[in-house]
């Protein structure tokens, strides 16, 4: 049950980062969940990096940490992209 928690989670997350970093387009709800789980370890690691605690769960800290792992995740790609 938890591994579907974490895909609606993903996909809630990569679709708020894919608002913000204007890439809607560009996405499907697959890679909005891909992004939306690899931003939240992404997120999480960042927040360790600068001794603030990482993930907690399903929590407006957690959106939040794994919202900006998201969007330094969109950056990082259409850096590469360029």
């Amino acid at each position: 049950m938890e591994i579907i928690l974490w895909i609606v989670f993903g996909a809630l997350v990569g679709w708020v980062a894919s608002l913000i970093m204007k890439t809607d387009a560009e996405q499907g709800a697959l890679l909005n969940i891909v992004v939306g789980i690899v931003g939240a370890i992404i997120g999480g690691w960042l927040m360790v990096a600068v001794g603030e605690r990482g993930m907690s769960g399903f929590n407006l800290y957690g959106f939040l940490v794994a919202l900006l792992g998201a969007c330094v995740l969109i950056a990082i790609v259409k850096a590469l992209r360029r």
